[in-house]
């Protein structure tokens, strides 16, 4: 505890911060020196990589990951292995920097989400109105197994205090990423996407807000993944490309309530994955339809998720600066597919405002725990969509 309040003291902090997303490609490891707190906060990435997950670790993943029933002995067992796992992969980054582990301050783990379960989405007779969300990776193990001071299970707080436990996005994007000058949407493409809106508001958070836009990569991952063994996704949308958009798959996807539901709005693979595929399919008759045109019409789907959920954020022809992040910024046909959506936008990456598109989600995990440690609650947006002022994340000690 009397190192808490030393770091809690200190003009800066190294945190460590780790993500684990839906698409299970990895884990990203973000290694950020912070200077000071909240609306005075500097970043600068030190290091940072991606660690690809193996098959037999994406397998063991996929056995309760967005599944209803699963073995409670497997779930116990995995939630203690992947913080084990978690801790080797962080060791070894940290000696391929050559950083030893007394030299970082805090390690910021979001863990492995499994299940999200927002009261809209499950609607559980015995529990109406509960909002939930599990991640696995236990901190304990990470704290022992790499000896440094472990922060999780972030998005607990979020929901105990009245929130949804996503997107957690909007803390990060407006304490490094707002503009005095310029109107801007920072846009993750994930396996979910998400979009933080920020105006030209300098200090004032009470119009900015985050929402899920629905399915970003998780349903074009599964295809491709389906159809080509050898491929875990469509690499520079060159399949899509090829294919053309079936207008009555992609009306049957947009018909689902959620995209009509108000915002802020929180989902995922439970919702988005291949069974709701499947039943559109089903219905439109296009079970057969190739690999190609399946695809173009799943990108089309991803990107007139997010217009439609700016369009309701900010009228019918929204025009701001939008900087994506995420494996989605990657792929060149979804670009083209948000710009024909977006017209009015300018689209750019986040490394055109110095942060790494592929460690952004690291980088605020980093950040969360950086506020929980040493700075002050702040509350960001108002009404429906406001973010709580809370502390998140839980501490764990390595010894």
């Amino acid at each position: 505890m009397q190192r808490l309040a030393q770091l809690a003291q200190q003009p800066s902090r190294r945190i460590i911060g780790l993500m684990s997303g839906t698409s299970l490609d990895g884990l990203d490891v973000a290694l950020c020196h912070l200077h000071g707190h909240g609306l005075a906060t500097r970043l600068e990435l030190e290091h940072f990589a991606t660690v690809p997950y193996d098959e037999e670790t994406r397998r063991r993943i996929r056995q309760v990951f967005a599944r209803e029933q699963v073995s409670l002995e497997y779930l116990t067992l995995l939630h203690a292995w992947l913080g084990r796992f978690h801790a080797e992969l962080v060791l070894g980054c940290l000696r391929e920097w050559q950083v030893a582990p007394a030299e970082v301050d805090l390690l910021a783990s979001h863990g492995q989400t499994v299940y999200h379960a927002p009261a809209h989405q499950h609607q559980h007779p015995d529990f109406p109105g509960l909002n939930a969300t599990l991640q696995l990776g236990d901190a304990d193990h990470m704290a022992v197994g790499t000896g440094i001071i472990t922060l999780s299970d972030f998005r607990q707080k979020h929901i105990a205090a009245g929130g949804e436990g996503a997107p957690l996005a909007a803390y990060g994007d407006y304490l490094l990423l707002g503009s005095s000058t310029e109107e801007r949407l920072l846009l993750n493409l994930g396996g979910i996407a998400n979009f933080t809106y920020l105006p030209r508001t300098g200090p004032d958070a009470t119009a900015a807000f985050s929402t899920d836009t629905g399915p970003g990569n998780t349903l074009l991952d599964a295809v491709v993944r389906q159809h080509f063994f050898h491929l875990a996704y469509d690499e520079d949308g060159l399949l899509a490309a090829a294919g053309a958009v079936h207008a009555g798959l992609l009306a049957e996807l947009l018909a689902h309530p959620f995209f009509g539901a108000p915002l802020p709005r929180t989902t995922g693979p439970e919702l988005f994955g291949t069974v709701y595929l499947q039943a559109a399919q089903a219905h439109t008759g296009t079970t057969q339809l190739s690999v190609e045109d399946l695809l173009a019409t799943l990108v089309e789907l991803s990107a007139a998720g997010v217009a439609q959920a700016a369009r309701q954020a900010l009228g019918e022809q929204p025009a701001l600066a939008v900087y994506l992040s995420g494996g989605g910024a990657h792929n060149p046909a979804l670009r083209a597919a948000l710009q024909r959506h977006l017209p009015a936008c300018c689209f750019a990456t986040t490394a055109d405002l110095g942060v790494l598109p592929d460690a952004k989600e690291a980088i605020l995990f980093a950040l969360l725990a950086n506020e929980a440690v040493a700075g002050q609650p702040i509350s960001i947006g108002t009404g429906r969509q406001c973010v709580p002022a809370v502390r998140m994340g839980k501490i764990s000690l390595p010894d």
